[in-house]
């Protein structure tokens, strides 16, 4: 970033750590680069901090979540949250658990893969039976039990392999029987990585709703927690603007 800061950057810099209660360096490119498109961001950003209902260290627990994802895994924004939620009194314990129950993101790949290997299997004329026999059954419940719920899309995973369910139930109920967040948190977390901009798997954030609904989730705590997951679009300037930036001066230092 320039050495001198001018007036209006020094403001909008100043309004963020305002807004968003932090600072970090990888800013300086962005806003070094376009100042009223930062102010943009800066405004975009903030409004579930200015209005919004949730306590700040579950608003970081979110940012954990949607950069920690699978299918996102954005480093820097890691580190930064789980500073942040420190910061807001949250326990080692409680960071641990988001990371947990974000990391159950994998089993999305049976949840969309299992049901077409059925449709293929049934299409090339090998059927499998939908019958749950006695072990079945009683996974089924254990998962219902130790999860809160059971789900449809469960149902032909079960039945095609309940080793590896079975293996399933156990990994992802830790959070569940040792954790330490309320289960309305714990769904969020699930919610937030489901709704992401670079997952947007519909048919786990519509159950994730639907359950904490049922924990007793307000409207108003569900929005925010997707406005808090819309922002890292703003990712694609905090990888490229720094590039951008050093190639300029490279092409200018060649040109010269």
């Amino acid at each position: 970033m320039s050495t001198e800061l001018t007036e209006r950057k020094k403001k909008l810099r100043d309004d963020f750590i305002e807004s968003r209660g932090y600072w970090n360096p990888f800013w300086d490119s962005l806003l070094d680069a376009d100042e009223d498109f930062f102010a943009a961001y800066t405004d975009f950003s903030s409004v579930p901090w200015r209005s919004g209902v949730l306590d700040p260290k579950i608003k970081e627990f979110v940012y954990i979540a949607v950069d920690a994802a699978a299918t996102h895994l954005f480093v820097p924004g890691i580190r930064q949250h789980i500073k942040q939620a420190l910061a807001y009194g949250a326990t080692a314990a409680e960071i641990m658990e988001v990371l947990e129950l974000t990391s159950t993101l994998g089993i999305h790949a049976c949840n969309i893969g299992v049901p077409i290997l059925v449709e293929e299997l049934a299409a090339a004329g090998q059927p499998i039976s939908q019958e749950l026999d006695e072990r079945r059954e009683a996974l089924k419940a254990d998962f219902t039990e130790k999860r809160g719920y059971w789900h449809q899309f469960w149902h032909e995973i079960l039945v095609l392999d309940p080793d590896f369910f079975e293996s399933y139930i156990h990994f992802s109920s830790v959070p569940w029987t040792s954790g330490t967040l309320e289960p309305k948190i714990k769904e969020f977390i699930y919610t937030a990585f489901d709704v992401s901009a670079t997952h947007l798997y519909e048919p786990g954030l519509r159950l994730h709703i639907k359950n904490a609904i049922g924990y007793g989730a307000t409207k108003e705590e569900i929005l925010e927690v997707m406005e808090l997951a819309s922002v890292i679009g703003i990712h694609s300037c905090m990888v490229g603007v720094p590039m951008l930036l050093e190639e300029l001066a490279a092409a200018n230092g060649s040109g010269s």
